[in-house]
């Protein structure tokens, strides 16, 4: 799978590909909570039922065709904010923003399946708690702040094993917004590069596998 290069869209085939791929990632992700601060799910409403059990993979689709998009621009912000304290670009690879992880959040946020409705009623909340921490304690956006300042306000909520009381429902929303974003970026080819995933790669012979392997499951290798 590769990312397309038009910023404008995020093609849907792209996106099947991405969710199905992201699926099994996102296993570590803390168990989800109810929306923060008690609050419904945010952004447009859930008009459709899905893509069916047999998508035309071969067609391309605009943003909206099968569901509304859900994040507010001011969210789509705070989000790619976040994204990129969480997965910043290193030696190992470029940050969340460069993959378009942002756009593969708004799309996971907004499709009618169980998996991504509970999401939805978690992440887009806990980005708009983000947004009213920062302006609470530094007066000014999310995206905006110093390394110092971000990182300050992520440190109470990054754990939720250690967030104090008052911070739960935000380190809630930052557990599942954080394997979310990591599903997603670790199933892009940057990100097999980055954990040293090779995938699926044809080899000019194949002998079987290693000796050790076949005795422990008490298999003997017939070579022919």
């Amino acid at each position: 799978m590769t990312i397309p290069s038009d910023p404008a869209r995020l093609p849907r085939r792209t996106v099947f590909k991405w969710f199905a791929l992201a699926a099994a990632a996102l296993q570590f992700g803390q168990p989800r909570a109810g929306a923060v601060a008690g609050e419904p799910p945010i952004g447009a409403p859930i008009a459709n039922k899905g893509y069916g059990t047999d998508p035309k993979l071969n067609a391309i689709y605009n943003p909206g065709d099968f569901w509304p998009l859900t994040l507010t621009a001011q969210q789509r912000e705070t989000a790619k904010a976040l994204a990129d304290i969480i997965l910043p670009a290193d030696d190992f690879g470029p940050a969340a923003s460069e993959l378009r992880v942002t756009e593969y959040l708004d799309e996971w946020v907004s499709a009618p399946y169980p998996a991504q409705l509970a999401d939805r009623a978690v992440i887009p909340a806990g980005l708009d708690w983000l947004e009213g921490e920062a302006t609470r304690r530094f007066h000014t956006r999310f995206a905006v702040l110093t390394r110092e300042q971000s990182h300050a306000l992520c440190d109470d909520v990054c754990f939720t094993a250690t967030a104090k009381p008052e911070f739960r429902t935000g380190a809630l929303f930052f557990s599942r917004f954080r394997a979310v974003a990591a599903g997603a970026y670790y199933c892009t080819l940057p990100g097999w590069k980055a954990i040293g995933y090779i995938g699926n790669i044809p080899l000019a012979s194949f002998v079987g596998p290693p000796p050790e392997v076949l005795a422990r499951l008490g298999v003997e290798q017939t070579v022919k």
